[in-house]
């Protein structure tokens, strides 16, 4: 790694150093250290994202410009309630190119802090945390974001045949993502109409019924027994 050789206009450009090639305050010592190390810096403002990564034994900066279909101010405060899903572009590659990816955006509460997944590079890890938080109605969310994407792929297959082998790859990565949280899904529904039927159950039993009857029935006398007292006083 050659850090005296870095690409300091093309980082002056963008902000990531200053004048005096002092790397940017919006930068802390550990990010500093691993965009030294080969990790991108991830840049957003409404709905442009760019990416910063060293190359070439970091004489060179690859820049990356995408677009989001939501403003990440939007993204973030309607994280603190739900999981919020968000679709990536980069708007300057060909058709022929993978040029879309799907984002989870997960408020972590116990750290105070937002977390990006994508939905294939960190599909089990995401899986797990969706899983976790039990509910049914963040499961549903999850697997319609999952169909959108198995759409999408199965779709890309059939107009760039020649890019067939990577887009299966990620396919049958989403595939039984879907299939596993369909799976949780399906016990938990199950689960929830058990405990409904047990419900019911307890309603219309016949023991029950008859001990219902039998103390509205003392009930009733012991008010009759009420006013019969009442009524003698008098």
């Amino acid at each position: 790694m050659n850090n005296t050789t870095l690409p300091t206009d093309e980082l002056k450009k963008y902000g990531i150093i200053n004048e005096d090639n002092s790397f940017s305050k919006k930068l802390n010592v550990e990010d500093v250290q691993k965009f030294l190390q080969g990790y991108t810096i991830v840049a957003d403002h409404d709905k442009n994202r760019a990416t910063f990564q060293l190359t070439d034994n970091n004489t060179k900066l690859k820049v990356i410009f995408l677009e989001r279909d939501k403003s990440i101010s939007d993204i973030l405060e309607n994280s603190k309630n739900n999981i919020q899903y968000t679709d990536v572009k980069n708007v300057y590659k060909s058709a022929t190119e993978l040029s879309f990816e799907k984002k989870a955006i997960i408020f972590d509460k116990k750290n105070e802090k937002v977390v990006e997944f994508d939905l294939i590079k960190n599909a089990r890890e995401l899986t797990a945390i969706i899983a976790d938080k039990k509910n049914t109605e963040e499961l549903n969310r999850y697997i319609a974001e999952l169909l959108k994407l198995k759409s999408f792929l199965q779709d890309k297959i059939i107009h760039f045949p020649e890019m067939a082998k990577e887009i299966t790859n990620d396919l049958n990565i989403v595939s039984k993502e879907f299939n596993t949280v369909a799976g949780i899904s399906e016990k938990q529904n199950h689960f929830q109409k058990h405990e409904q039927t047990d419900i019911q159950l307890n309603v219309n039993d016949p023991d029950v019924y008859q001990d219902a009857n039998r103390m509205r029935e003392e009930s009733q006398q012991q008010d009759d027994e009420i006013q019969m007292s009442r009524g003698f006083k008098r």
